[in-house]
């Protein structure tokens, strides 16, 4: 292997060796990992079982969709595997952010308030609340409050959050993934803390969850440790690579999802409508798979947390650290060096191996963005990608790989054209 590496990609013998001294390293830590994958699969296939999955639940409809019954056992699937009531599970959904702004849309009325309680949202959300740009339609637009409070080494400031809490206040929004920041995801044990220590004192207020990213991470997902909504891309974590589109959001409460349904098509018509376009299949296909998608690619954040933690560079989260996304950030503090890491991984990744990514002013965006990501499915994170914006501290974000040996050959990659550019020395 080390031969072919070395004639065929023309690697130096010293990355390779360094790279492979690290696998052998972190293997045992792998071991753990397992166990979640395992836990998860029987999760997904017990769901399967319980309701009953059939090949006749692939079928075609058309005209309105009345009668999908596989979009409708899907649903009821997406409930047994998230502890939820009801759920909403569409390829109407285009992206996380969409599945966020209508879950928001769908709950708060004008005069509500709604609060992001880990700091500022992700950037495409700054749009959809209406704090950036000058886009037409936001919360703000139709009277809907926002505020925000920061984290407080990495954790919700529960203290903060009850003192802003007023008679208008009706929902509590948590982004578990960093987004493009430099902070930890929030793990499902914090998720329970701040959840009990809020509902303690408010039990009627909403709380959403972003869950992208960090879908069979952990053992346990966010609704049963008392969320109320959690919302997702099936681009993510949960389409594995297979499913060409769509986004998820769940709740304990079938009132909420109503409510949320009719703004995705209109009132009166809510889930009973929308025609599934022959995804189903892809869609419970790649629920399938993602349990061990997701494995491979943690053990591929945890190679990247590794290497780059030896060689001295800022990571979060730590190498030892537990893991709730899978996110792998790395504070590179130099604008190229981002931009030869997100290049680097392009020329391993499965589709537009040949294409060179630049910086470019990306819808929803305020800064320039580079991002890596030759995959199967247009956007699907989950597949091998880095990304980042060119901003200080200059981070790039690492997620996905279908296969761990995939990320193992892309990092190799990376560091060969770091050291060629005098980046590093091994």
């Amino acid at each position: 292997m080390e031969k072919y590496l070395d004639t065929d990609f023309s690697f130096n013998s010293e990355i390779i060796e360094f790279v492979n001294n690290c696998v052998k390293d972190i293997e045992k830590d792998f071991e753990n990992l397992k166990e979640i994958e395992e836990y998860n699969q029987l999760k997904v296939l017990n769901a399967f079982k319980k309701q009953k999955l059939s090949a006749t639940d692939f079928s075609w409809t058309t005209g309105y969709g009345y009668g999908d019954f596989g979009r409708e056992k899907l649903e009821r699937i997406y409930c047994d595997i998230f502890k939820a009531k009801d759920a909403i599970v569409r390829q109407e959904i285009t992206c996380g952010t969409h599945a966020i702004a209508l879950a928001l849309q769908g709950t708060l009325l004008p005069n509500d308030e709604f609060i992001y309680i880990t700091g500022t949202p992700y950037d495409t959300l700054l749009k959809v609340i209406g704090i950036s740009g000058e886009e037409k339609g936001t919360l703000l637009d139709y009277g809907i409050k926002y505020n925000k409070v920061d984290l407080v080494d990495n954790k919700i400031d529960i203290e903060t959050v009850l003192s802003k809490i007023n008679e208008n206040t009706k929902l509590l929004a948590i982004q578990r993934s960093a987004g493009y920041s430099s902070r930890r995801c929030i793990s499902i044990s914090e998720l329970e803390f701040a959840i009990e220590k809020i509902k303690e004192k408010y039990p009627n207020i909403l709380i959403m969850i972003d869950n992208c990213y960090c879908e069979f991470v952990e053992k346990k997902e966010p609704i049963e440790v008392g969320a109320d909504i959690v919302v997702g891309s099936l681009l993510k974590n949960l389409g594995a690579g297979i499913t060409l589109n769509g986004g998820y959001v769940v709740s304990n409460s079938t009132e909420i999802i109503d409510s949320i349904s009719n703004r995705l098509t209109s009132p009166g018509l809510g889930k009973h409508v929308g025609v599934s376009f022959g995804t189903t299949r892809a869609i419970v296909q790649g629920l399938y798979f993602a349990p061990h998608i997701v494995l491979e690619a943690v053990k591929s954040a945890k190679l990247l947390a590794y290497v780059f933690e030896k060689l001295g560079y800022e990571i979060i989260p730590k190498f030892n650290e537990d893991r709730s996304d899978i996110i792998q950030v790395i504070t590179l503090k130099d604008e190229n060096k981002v931009i030869d890491f997100c290049r680097a991984i392009q020329e391993f990744c499965c589709v537009d191996s040949h294409v060179i990514p630049y910086p470019w002013d990306m819808p929803g965006y305020s800064d320039k963005i580079i991002m890596a990501s030759g995959s199967f499915i247009d956007g699907s994170s989950i597949e091998l990608s880095a990304d980042g914006p060119l901003r200080e501290p200059f981070n790039v974000y690492y997620q996905g790989g279908l296969s761990f040996y995939q990320t193992k050959i892309a990092l190799m990659n990376v560091l060969n054209i770091f050291y060629d550019k005098k980046y590093l020395d091994i």
